[in-house]
């Protein structure tokens, strides 16, 4: 029987956004995807592979995770040839170009058309469609619209003096720009004139008054069913970028939810809705998880959901920390999942000597962790990009 191969590749957005064989990663999202390259290993079944850069690295990292998990070496491999199935962070014509100047057969790859389909699907347009589609449903809010030329955007932005813009296809926290009436200038029109002569549109939202970042995850299966996944609580810096999930159980994580006012009926309402929606709209489509960014926000004192911030038709952390709850830890404890970026050479090494001295793991008696710290990926002494879980009682 064939085994899986799962692929570690962040830079799938970018990618998505050039839509290009030839797409040209940048050094450093490079080095984060390298640094990054096992942490599959958590979300994989256990019998997948795992593509790495090289096998430098899969000793050590074997060892440094041994008193919670035994990992054979063999699981980490660095081509493609002997899988028919390969399950990636997302498609893109670069991965596909990359796989098959590996050695892959081309038929178990996306064909063009498929991968158009996914682009399509990944364009932040379709935030603009979902929206339309949930404004009946009491206690929320929201609004995107897409904008077809540079006085389209300044209408909309003369109604509201503070708007974010965004790119229809960018990176994670990337192809954003705020911008007020008073910071108009030349800059910001040189900006959406980019935007739209490469991407044909530009998004304009209003900027809301956010108390709290989540998500709704969903798994297409190849089937063309939708199910639910799970719910993902996140927190984002001052410019969206990812900073950590939050590591709790599904219940403990609507419980936080509600405890801002919203109402149980709504978050069911918006979940069935998604359903049905997403069950139209990419069945057939698309085979994976998806993710969908929400937020909680204060108008006047009361709090409303935005059900839809972003869609993210690929895996991402969220999933990748609700599996890691699930899979890894006692259902009573609490944790968080991080990753971490360091500026020198022995700071990642040295930060995980000393996280593993001061908060030890402790496995209860299921063999999930109760309490601690555990790396997620291998530390070394050039490593600049981490991933990590601390977990509490």
């Amino acid at each position: 029987m064939q085994k899986q191969l799962y692929i570690f590749n962040p830079w799938h957005d970018m990618a998505l956004a050039n839509f290009t064989p030839y797409y040209k990663i940048s050094s450093e999202i490079l080095r984060m995807s390298n640094d990054l390259s096992f942490l599959p290993v958590w979300y994989a079944p256990d019998d997948a592979l795992i593509k790495i850069p090289d096998a430098s690295a899969v000793e050590t990292f074997c060892s440094q995770v041994s008193c919670f998990k035994k990992i054979s070496v063999e699981r980490f491999v660095s081509n493609a040839l002997s899988c028919k199935k390969i399950v990636p962070w997302g498609w893109s014509p670069s991965l596909v170009h990359t796989l098959l100047s590996d050695g892959a057969d081309a038929s178990f790859l996306p064909d063009d058309e498929a991968l158009a389909k996914i682009r399509y699907l990944s364009g932040r347009q379709r935030c603009v469609e979902v929206l339309s589609q949930l404004s009946s449903l009491g206690g929320i809010c929201g609004k995107a619209v897409c904008c077809y030329d540079v006085n389209q955007v300044w209408n909309f932005l003369d109604e509201r003096d503070n708007v974010i813009l965004k790119a229809p296809w960018s990176g994670s926290g990337r192809g954003l720009y705020r911008v007020s009436r008073q910071l108009w200038n030349a800059n910001v029109q040189g900006w959406i004139s980019r935007i739209l002569r490469t991407q044909g549109c530009v998004m304009a939202e209003p900027i809301y008054n956010k108390v709290c970042d989540f998500a709704m995850e969903f798994y297409s299966s190849p089937d063309g069913k939708v199910s639910f996944a799970g719910y993902s609580l996140f927190e984002t810096d001052d410019f969206g970028n990812y900073k950590q999930n939050i590591l709790m159980s599904d219940a403990r994580i609507k419980e936080r939810l509600l405890s801002y006012g919203i109402l149980n009926e709504t978050l069911d309402s918006v979940r069935g809705r998604l359903l049905d929606i997403f069950s139209k709209m990419i069945a057939g489509n698309y085979t994976g998880y998806l993710g969908v960014d929400m937020m909680i926000c204060n108008q006047n004192d009361n709090f409303l959901l935005h059900p839809c911030v972003e869609i993210n038709m690929r895996m991402n952390m969220g999933v990748v920390s609700r599996i890691i709850f699930d899979r890894y830890l006692c259902p009573s404890s609490h944790g968080k999942f991080v990753i971490e970026h360091y500026n020198s050479d022995d700071e990642a090494v040295l930060s995980h000597q000393k996280m593993s001295s001061s908060m030890p793991l402790v496995v209860g008696s299921s063999g999930r962790i109760n309490s601690g710290y555990l790396t997620l990926t291998p530390l070394l002494p050039a490593t600049r990009y981490q991933a990590y879980v601390i977990v509490k009682e």
